[in-house]
């Protein structure tokens, strides 16, 4: 099987994902290709879970930096 070129989006993987589970659910398929959907599924989990990961990285970085303390300066307070 040839490596992918470029990493799909997290919407995009998610949706193949599904469409693999539902093909291993529905049978009727060979011990090779069950075996051969279940290493793409496999592959497929890692993508999304590598995009969940950078989300929650991005979101833990966004809620901290909201958290700073902010400096004040007289000179700008609104009251």
């Amino acid at each position: 099987m040839a490596e992918e070129k470029q990493t799909p989006s997290y919407e995009q993987a998610r949706e193949e994902l599904t469409d693999v589970v539902r093909r291993l659910e529905t049978g009727g398929l060979t011990l090779e290709q069950s075996i051969e959907l279940w290493e793409r599924g496999e592959k497929l989990a890692a993508v999304c879970e590598e995009w969940l990961q950078g989300a929650r990285v991005k979101l833990a970085a966004a809620m901290a930096q909201r958290q700073e303390p902010q400096p004040t300066n007289s000179d700008e307070a609104p009251f």
